[in-house]
């Protein structure tokens, strides 16, 4: 059992890299603080746009891998 949750937990860790270095910085930059930025439709909707779903895959694989890290640290696994 241990095992397979250190191979999980590597790959888990492999993917959340992944996603993290492939998303976007939330930096507008000078310009866009300075003069506020523009409302347009992609940026109305963006919880149905890729960024999103890359957020939430992101947060999905972060809970993971505490979960899976926890489960590897527990007593009851190294007995």
């Amino acid at each position: 059992m241990k095992t397979a949750l250190t191979v999980a937990f590597l790959i888990i860790a492999i993917v959340l890299a992944i996603l993290v270095l492939c998303q976007e910085g939330k930096e507008q930059g000078f310009t866009g603080s300075f003069t506020g930025s523009v409302d347009t439709y992609w940026g109305k909707n963006k919880k149905h746009s890729k960024e999103a779903k890359m957020q939430k895959a992101t947060a999905f694989f972060g809970a993971l891998f505490i979960i899976v890290a926890a489960l590897l640290s527990s007593k009851w696994l190294n007995k």
